[in-house]
C-alpha cells in the first residue's frame, strides 16, 4: 500500500497544481519512485489510497502495466491508520508493505525491501519498520522516532533523549495489527503503541540513504544529490 492522499500542504507550491505523489525528483514522480521499489521487490499488487486531486494519480497512472493497482478512496483524509484500516480487504488476511510517497531512498549494498522480505516473520511479528541513521538522512527534522535493542524490537523514545533512527515510512505489516482499530481517522501510531506492549513491534536497519521529500527544499536537495550520484 503506498500512503497518497493527504493535501501536502508543506510542499507548496509544487502541489497548488497537483497532489504531492506526482511531485517529481529527477524528472519521475515520487509515486513512480515506490512503485518501481515494489515491482522491483517482487510485489505485484499494490493498493493507493487517494482524496486530494485523486483523478490525476488515476490517469498518471493508467499506462502502468508492471503491477496491478487498486484504488481506496476516501471522502475525508482518514490518517496514515485510517486510510490503511479501509483498505485492509483488499490484502485478503496477507502481510503487505507500507510506503508513504514522500520517501526515496538510495540503496546500500542491498535492496532494502528484499531485506526486509527475508526477515519478515508474522509469526511472531505484527510489523517491521525500516529504520534510517539520522546520521545520513535528509530533509528530516526530529530527534529521531524509535529505539532498536539488539534482538530488533523496536521501542519509543523516553521525553528529553533523542534516537539514532528516523522512521522513513516503510513498513510490513500483518492485518492483525490493526485488529480493534478505532473507526475513523487515526493514527498508525496507535497500533504501533499496542503492537510494542506486546512485543510484536520491530525494526530493522537501512543500509543506504533515505530522503525525505516534503518541502520543496528537501525536493531540492533530494535532486542535488541524485545527481551527484548519477549525473546526466
Amino acid at each position: 500500500m503506498i500512503m497518497a492522499a493527504g493535501f501536502g500542504t508543506r510542499m507548496r507550491p509544487l502541489t497548488d497544481d497537483r497532489p504531492k505523489p506526482l511531485v517529481t525528483v529527477r524528472g519521475r514522480t515520487l509515486l513512480d519512485h515506490a512503485l518501481d521499489r515494489l515491482v522491483a521487490a517482487g510485489v505485484t499488487m499494490a493498493v493507493i489510497n487517494l482524496h486530494y486531486r485523486a483523478q490525476m494519480v488515476k490517469d498518471h497512472l493508467a499506462g502502468r502495466r508492471d503491477i496491478e493497482i487498486h484504488y481506496s478512496m476516501e471522502d475525508e483524509i482518514l490518517g496514515t491508520g485510517g486510510g490503511v484500516a479501509r483498505a485492509l480487504p483488499l490484502f485478503q488476511g496477507k502481510s503487505f508493505f507500507i510506503l508513504n510517497s514522500d520517501s526515496v531512498w538510495v540503496e546500500g549494498a542491498g535492496a532494502a525491501l528484499t531485506a526486509m522480505q527475508s526477515l519478515w516473520d508474522p509469526e511472531r511479528m505484527d510489523g517491521l519498520l525500516l529504520l534510517a541513521a539520522m546520521t545520513t538522512a535528509m530533509g528530516y527534522e526530529g530527534r529521531g522516532d524509535f529505539l532498536l535493542d539488539v534482538h530488533g524490537h523496536i521501542a519509543r523514545v523516553p521525553e528529553r533523549t533523542s534516537s539514532p533512527y528516523a522512521y522513513p515510512g516503510v513498513q510490513i505489516v500483518h492485518p492483525r495489527l490493526f485488529a480493534g482499530a478505532p473507526e475513523g481517522a487515526f493514527s498508525t501510531n496507535t497500533m504501533w503503541d499496542r503492537a510494542i506492549v506486546r512485543g510484536r513491534l520491530y525494526g530493522t536497519r537501512l543500509d543506504g540513504v533515505w530522503i525525505h521529500v516534503g518541502t520543496p527544499e528537501a525536493r531540492d536537495e533530494a535532486e542535488a544529490y541524485l545527481a551527484r550520484l548519477t549525473p546526466a
